[in-house]
């Protein structure tokens, strides 16, 4: 097979590898609110014991981006998708990280009465996962419009996250008792406004596979 399309075809495997990361989380996303909502302690436990698959996925991706690099000594636009490749597989996995840290929550709260209705987390969830989902498709198309974009929704999930801390905090002054469960769920908002700003992060990189710039989006 000539160099060139060894070379490809390494690339096209190395996308795959992190499109399968990016799928990986956010089933494992989807998996720990729906964990919250319906108090499902079996299956909280399980999105903790799934993160090891998640982590030798992103192990291998580093090591494949390591290796292309070193061997192939790759420039301009072919190091750029390595490098981005690279930084994409930790945003992911710190995601997958997050996903557990929520799953935690759950497991936490127990079979507590909740404080309040659980509305807003499922609302910022689904915006997350549009983000992932935009995400995936504009790193695969190497669509930087689309990326850029990605930013709006995290505006959203930023603006549903500071009502939630307001309401939360009005809850903790008024009954201390309600003040535990209170934070686990403030902590489960953060967990979700963070992997808003994760998704974020990888717009950034898929816009510097593009142009070779670096952009704040998070700004």
């Amino acid at each position: 097979m000539p160099t060139r399309q060894k070379f490809d075809h390494e690339l096209e495997e190395l996308r795959t590898n992190i499109l399968n990361l990016g799928n990986m989380v956010n089933e494992q996303i989807t998996d720990a609110v729906r964990s919250l909502i319906n108090q499902d302690l079996e299956l909280a436990n399980a999105i903790v014991v799934k993160d090891i698959a998640l982590n030798d996925l992103q192990a291998i991706i580093e090591e494949k981006c390591i290796l292309l690099i070193a061997t192939q000594q790759p420039f301009a636009r072919d190091l750029r998708k390595l490098v981005a490749g690279f930084k994409i597989s930790i945003y992911l996995e710190r995601m997958g990280d997050l996903s557990v840290d929520l799953a935690k929550v759950t497991i936490r709260i127990g079979e507590e009465e909740f404080i309040k209705p659980i509305v807003d987390i499922p609302r910022m969830s689904a915006l997350v996962q549009e983000m992932i989902d935009i995400g995936l498709k504009a790193y695969v198309d190497e669509d930087c419009g689309a990326a850029s974009e990605m930013s709006l929704i995290d505006d959203q999930i930023d603006k549903i996250y500071s009502g939630v801390f307001g309401e939360l905090r009005s809850i903790m002054m008024e009954d201390p008792n309600k003040v535990t469960q209170a934070n686990y769920l403030l902590f489960a908002s953060r967990f979700l406004e963070r992997l808003g700003d994760y998704c974020t992060n990888i717009a950034e990189e898929i816009v510097y596979i593009c142009n070779g710039k670096r952009m704040d989006l998070n700004e």
